[in-house]
Formats: C-alpha cells, sequence, structure tokens
C-alpha cells in the first residue's frame, strides 16, 4: 500500500540531462505512461527561463497553461497541476479563470497550484517586476482566494486590485478546487496555512528527507500556533530522483538526488510518510524510457 500520493513532474524545461527539450509528441507519452503506472498527477512547471550556475547556458521551457491545457484534453484519470503558477508572472484574476478553464476539459481533474515566483532574471528578461515578492503573492492570494472559495474579488492594493470580479463559469469542482501553495519561508508558509489546501516544498540542496525536517516543523508549528489542525493541511515534496549514479544533479546544480534500487527508493518515500508528508512530486534526472520504467517498477514495490 502506497504511504502517500506520487506525483510525475513533465519534462518541459529544456534541461540539458534531457539533451534538449522534448516536444509535444513526448510531453503526451510521458503524461500517457504516468497515467499507466497509475500516479496520483502529473505536473507542468510553470518557468519562464531557467537559469543554471554561470557556467551554463540559460534553459527555455514551453509555456505552463497552454501545456496544461493540453495534457488535460490527452489523458482520462490523471489529475494535471501547475507547478506552481507564479504571481509574479500572471495576474491573479485570469490566474483563477485558467483554473477553472483547466478544471473544464480535464472533467475536474485540475489541481491548481499557486506560489510566489522567481525573482531575479528569470522575470526581468520578459519585463516582469522583480522585487516585494512576497507582498506581491499575498494580495493576489486575497483575489485568487475569494474567486475561488466565494465567487467573487474586490481588491484595492498596492501591486493587485479587482473590481467586483465574478467567477463564472466554474469547472465541475467549484468552490472545492483544491489549492495548493508553495512556501519556503515564514511569511509564505504562514499564508500557506492560511489559505491552502495542500502545502509544497521543493528541494534546493538535496532531495533526501533529512534536508526537509526543519520545513516541515515548520509548516506543523505554524499551523499550532494558528489554530490549524496540522493534519487538515496536506504536504507536498518536491525532489529529484536519479536511478543511475552519474552524479547528473550534483553536477548542474540541482542538488543530492535521491538514489538508489526501486526498493531503496521506496524506504526514502516511506520516511517522507513519517515525517508527515502526503504527497512526493519526481522530477526523473535524466527523464527518459529508461528512468519511465524504474518508475513503474518503483510503484510495483510500493503497491505490493
Amino acid at each position: 500500500m502506497r504511504p502517500l500520493r506520487l506525483g510525475l513532474v513533465l519534462p518541459t524545461i529544456g534541461l540539458p540531462m534531457n539533451q534538449g527539450f522534448s516536444n509535444w509528441s513526448r510531453i503526451r507519452w510521458a503524461a500517457s505512461e504516468a497515467e499507466d503506472i497509475v500516479f496520483d498527477t502529473v505536473w507542468v512547471p510553470d518557468e519562464l527561463l531557467w537559469k543554471f550556475p554561470p557556467d551554463m547556458s540559460p534553459m527555455g521551457t514551453w509555456e505552463c497553461v497552454a501545456m496544461a491545457s493540453a495534457v488535460a484534453e490527452a489523458t482520462d484519470s490523471v489529475r494535471v497541476g501547475t507547478w506552481v503558477l507564479s504571481a509574479l508572472h500572471r495576474n491573479p484574476g485570469l490566474s483563477v479563470k485558467v483554473a477553472e478553464t483547466i478544471d473544464e476539459i480535464s472533467g475536474g481533474r485540475f489541481l491548481f497550484g499557486f506560489g510566489a515566483g522567481h525573482a531575479g532574471t528569470q522575470g526581468e528578461a520578459f519585463g516582469f517586476p522583480d522585487d516585494h515578492t512576497v507582498g506581491r503573492y499575498e494580495e493576489a492570494l486575497d483575489i485568487v482566494v475569494g474567486l475561488l472559495r466565494a465567487g467573487e474579488a474586490t481588491h484595492h492594493g498596492r501591486y493587485h486590485s479587482a473590481v467586483e470580479q465574478n467567477n463564472t463559469p466554474r469547472g465541475p469542482q467549484g468552490d472545492g478546487m483544491t489549492l495548493l501553495l508553495a512556501g519556503h519561508g515564514p511569511r509564505t508558509v504562514g499564508l500557506a496555512v492560511k489559505h491552502a489546501d495542500i502545502w509544497s516544498g521543493y528541494a534546493t540542496t538535496s532531495s533526501l528527507p533529512d534536508a526537509f525536517v526543519d520545513l516541515v516543523q515548520l509548516v506543523d508549528r505554524t499551523c499550532d500556533e494558528r489554530g490549524r489542525d496540522p493534519a487538515s493541511l496536506g504536504k507536498s515534496i518536491g525532489v529529484f530522483l536519479e536511478p543511475g549514479d552519474d552524479g547528473i544533479s550534483e553536477a548542474v546544480g540541482l542538488g543530492v538526488p535521491i538514489i538508489g534500487t526501486p526498493a531503496e527508493t521506496a524506504e526514502t518515500i516511506h520516511q517522507f510518510a513519517r515525517m508527515g508528508v502526503t504527497m512526493i512530486e519526481f522530477v526523473l534526472v535524466p527523464f527518459n524510457e529508461r528512468t519511465m520504467e524504474y518508475m513503474a517498477d518503483l510503484v510495483d514495490v510500493l503497491d505490493a
């Protein structure tokens, strides 16, 4: 029996270990394979221009909303999520319109991931702001949550405004759409505790469970401080999984990955579950047929 839910991050970014871009045919194949393996969710990253360490060239990416819509139409049962829509790069009211539309296309399988976004060179290249990241995010959430839960929002802030916005039409989930909010610091974790169904974090230096102990404790402590039952908030962790021993992840600046046999990785997943994590989102390094076969073997071990 699986100790937590499993997600696959689709290969929409032109990472060097994936030998350039995956075209739509390959991304559709990945989503179909994930559905056949019975993953819970496939995730589409919302990136614009991902920059690695200085000795590597910037990596481009397919656009998140268009790709998530296509994946939603091309699949039947797996949930489709945004990982995660950026409040720096996207209007909050329009982001909710996007969420409702993809929910309609998917027949109620959409998982709305939203976050503060990356400041700095990525947004700068496209002319987006790079200041007051959390302040912009907090204001955006006032609009997003109002539209999702109450169907309407009015907000007059420093960074965002909404004038009697009305959220119609609604997708199949209505006001019950799952909202996943990313957060690594006290302010963003606090916003997740206040508004989210699921909190999300991701690996920055290491994908091993020990690297997330302090962060998960921060989430639980914030729940206690704000009067929320920690068990009522899902906890999602994004990690890098490198089945081989080529050292690719560390070489390209992704930190220490999860490595080992399917049985060893299954034990690592159980360690996350014992910490209170409820979802794992896997970025495969590299992404290819062999690593997808590894994931199928891993699922067999977990389901045995």
